[in-house]
């Protein structure tokens, strides 16, 4: 694997589920807003029933697209704290090949300069460090915005597959794995379901992250 000697980088992307409104709300034609009475659990199995992720609102551009993260497994627990336990991973062959790529993280007072092409608002976010200088807050009025960390990768559409092309499930613990769908684990396969517990046990005996967990 080209990645093989570098921990920091990964061959393969993860989509988490949320339980709760989506993060394009306030959009009334947001395709997944049928789902905010869904819990994270819940619509992962939707997903995996229907094979399909549906393209979500973004923010600041108002475009469709399912979000992935690259962070490597050593990332992963401080990156469902804000999402959820429950995720499903694709090879990034796959994801590029379903013409998804990399977000492009665009300075705030570079943002509304930008002439987006319809085809790549979906990719674009603002970047507005904390760390930013105060003289540059009287000159650009923008929130704090710092996503660097998620490494995120987006579709421009709705991203359906097939079982093979699944590479991992993850689930939060033994009794969510216990009480999955049966036809679902034979379909996938029970080799690729992943548990958080598993990871959190492995920190915890050989704490080498420093997670606090």
């Amino acid at each position: 694997m080209a990645n093989q000697f570098r921990p920091d980088q990964s061959d393969f992307l993860a989509h988490f589920a949320s339980g709760g409104e989506p993060v394009g709300k306030k959009d009334a034609k947001n395709p997944i807003k049928d789902k905010v009475s869904m819990t994270a659990i819940q619509r992962l199995i939707s997903i995996l029933t229907e094979k399909k992720i549906i393209a979500s609102t973004m923010p600041w551009t108002g475009s469709h697209a399912v979000c992935f993260t690259e962070c490597p497994w050593s990332s992963l627990l401080d990156h469902t704290n804000n999402y959820s336990p429950y995720g499903i991973g694709f090879s990034k062959k796959f994801i590029f090949a379903m013409n998804g790529s990399p977000v492009y993280y665009v300075r705030a007072d570079q943002f509304k300069k930008q002439q987006w092409h319809d085809h790549l608002k979906a990719f674009a976010t603002p970047f507005w460090p904390k760390y930013r200088p105060k003289s540059i807050n009287s000159k650009v009025k923008f929130i704090d915005c710092d996503y660097l960390h998620e490494r995120e990768w987006r579709v421009p559409h709705d991203l359906s597959f097939e079982y093979h092309q699944i590479e991992f499930v993850i689930l939060n613990t033994y009794e969510d794995m216990a009480q999955f769908p049966k036809a679902l684990k034979d379909a996938i396969g029970r080799e690729k379901f992943l548990l958080m517990d598993n990871y959190k046990m492995i920190e915890k005996l050989w704490p080498v992250h420093n997670l606090g967990i």
